[in-house]
């Protein structure tokens, strides 16, 4: 059963959808966070799996993205998103179908760096799935020129001194071809766009203002504060969050697990047989720190 919801957060609303599964006992909570421009409809598929294997899930938009609240659009907070976490946190908790004390954090890509910070700060959160977490930027992002990379900084800079200004965001392009002025710009952008969009209409949309970038320099997860389990799912072939920096959060977590699996970033979306292992994966991962 899929009902929409919508919960609050620093004023803003969110919007979400709540998976409920079969039985009608409390059941553990996944709260399933997505990345940096993602949006909900893209993990739909994933809360069903939960759903059906007995696990209640909560599937939503940061603020300013998809069907959230929040102005400017297309901006990542990354402090709202993390308050929008935490109120997400609270909302599952106060429902009736969901035992508060074991709910469970899912996060891809930024995601996947948010939740752990939310759950080191959160010593109810019974367990934590990092999927291709971010853990700090690459030193050198393949295929990016030096060129490149001064006209990305550029276009940050500018976008953040519009942000001090009170203008409106300078967008641009989140996935482009090699060459093109976006956050991400790779030989298989088209593909990229494909798998962001599931090829079809979407919540996502293909702009996003740069100056959130400036942060995410500075930002990393908590790992080494993290208390409950903690899993990190990570693509062999990743060059947005290589596996070398998935391995130190779960070196740091007190109780942390890496699992490596073929692939790249986009893997994980785009090979239907390899997500059927790393949702089972998953599953089993939350079943056994729930004891269900």
């Amino acid at each position: 059963m899929r009902t929409h919801v919508s919960f609050t957060a620093g004023g803003v609303r969110c919007a979400g959808y709540l998976y409920l599964p079969a039985d009608s006992g409390p059941a553990p909570c996944v709260v399933l966070c997505h990345g940096f421009s993602g949006t909900m409809d893209r993990l739909f598929d994933y809360a069903e799996r939960f759903a059906a294997a007995g696990f209640a899930a909560l599937v939503f938009d940061y603020r300013s993205f998809g069907e959230s609240d929040g102005e400017p659009r297309q901006l990542p907070d990354l402090d709202g998103q993390l308050a929008d976490i935490r109120a997400a946190v609270a909302f599952v908790r106060g429902q009736q179908r969901v035992d508060p004390d074991k709910v469970l954090l899912w996060g891809n890509s930024l995601g996947g760096a948010h939740v752990i910070t939310v759950a080191a700060s959160d010593s109810r959160i019974a367990a934590v799935v990092a999927q291709i977490p971010f853990n700090g930027f690459p030193k050198q992002v393949e295929g990016r020129s030096t060129g490149d990379t001064v006209k990305l900084l550029g276009a940050i800079c500018w976008d953040a001194l519009r942000g001090k200004l009170g203008l409106r965001p300078y967008y641009i392009p989140m996935v482009g071809h090699p060459g093109e002025l976006a956050v991400a710009a790779t030989p298989e952008a088209e593909q990229h766009i494909q798998t962001l969009t599931g090829g079809q209409k979407t919540l996502w949309r293909n702009s996003i203002a740069p100056r959130a970038l400036l942060r995410m320099m500075r930002y990393r997860p908590a790992a080494e504060r993290l208390t409950c389990p903690l899993l990190v799912c990570a693509a062999a072939e990743d060059r947005e969050t290589p596996v070398e920096t998935s391995r130190a959060l779960a070196d740091r977590a007190a109780n942390g697990e890496l699992r490596v699996y073929p692939g790249t970033h986009f893997t994980f979306y785009t090979d239907p047989t390899l997500r059927d292992q790393v949702v089972a994966d998953q599953i089993d991962f939350y079943r056994s720190a729930t004891g269900e």
